[in-house]
């Protein structure tokens, strides 16, 4: 299976991936996680300075990520479409564009799985922004781009780790 999490920064998405990792279930999986520190020092802009080339590379990375068989990834094309639609050095042609190009990939996920922010502190990593209302519109678009482009497959999970593998496991069974 592949499997996507998506969510707005700071909600746990890695935390959840490496606990899936974990389990037996998952043994065999890959894992994915954001190498936004990795990029930024590549010199690639994050956050509302986010350019184009800078989400392509991001594009470039869910794409080969979809290329694997059983793999989990702490971002997807969701994510990456939310971060582009945010930017502000991104023009609007460029931004549609780029959301009709990436949507077509998103039933590639077997499973996606929306991670809410409900009751998770935002948490400065070092690379990421800490600005609440950021955080909030990431969130907002995630949740439109969900609803204008349904997945087959879509999972919303939130709560403790724990409770969040629980729903998780309890949906695949």
């Amino acid at each position: 299976m592949r499997i996507g999490l998506c969510g707005t920064l700071s909600v746990g998405k890695t935390t959840l991936v490496k606990a899936l990792k974990e389990l037996e279930q998952f043994k065999d999986y890959e894992i994915a996680t954001e190498r936004s520190k990795y990029l930024r020092d590549q010199g690639i802009a994050l956050n509302t300075d986010s350019t184009i080339k800078g989400q392509l590379v991001f594009a470039a990375e869910r794409s080969i990520e979809l290329m694997k068989e059983n793999i989990i990834t702490d971002r997807t094309v969701y994510d990456v479409v939310a971060f582009t639609l945010s930017a502000k050095s991104i023009g609007w042609t460029e931004k549609r564009y780029f959301t009709e190009l990436l949507m077509t990939l998103r039933d590639e996920y077997d499973l996606l799985i929306y991670v809410s922010p409900e009751g998770v502190e935002l948490e400065d990593n070092g690379v990421r922004t800490t600005d609440a209302e950021y955080r909030e519109k990431i969130d907002l678009c995630i949740k439109e781009m969900l609803d204008e482009f349904k997945h087959k497959n879509l999972l919303t999970v939130k709560g403790t780790t724990e409770e969040r593998i629980a729903t998780i496991i309890s949906h695949l069974n």
